[in-house]
């Protein structure tokens, strides 16, 4: 399943780094696409929307 979001506090590649491992400690066979400049999410992952948002929010970041 393919999941957008907006996180708005994604600030630069360091942190797209440290969402990614978040998401990949939940699902490692999940491919993270984020951009700090449009502050987009791209998740395809077999978890659901509210493990992969919980997992974004217990990294420390704000899912839109």
């Amino acid at each position: 399943m393919t999941l957008e979001f907006k996180v708005p506090n994604l600030a630069c590649s360091a942190c797209v780094t440290t969402i990614t491992n978040a998401i990949t400690a939940i699902d490692a066979t999940a491919t993270v696409e984020a951009d700090p400049k449009t502050k987009q999410v791209k998740i395809e992952t077999q978890q659901s929307e509210t493990a992969i948002k919980q997992a974004i929010a217990a990294a420390g970041y704000t899912v839109g």
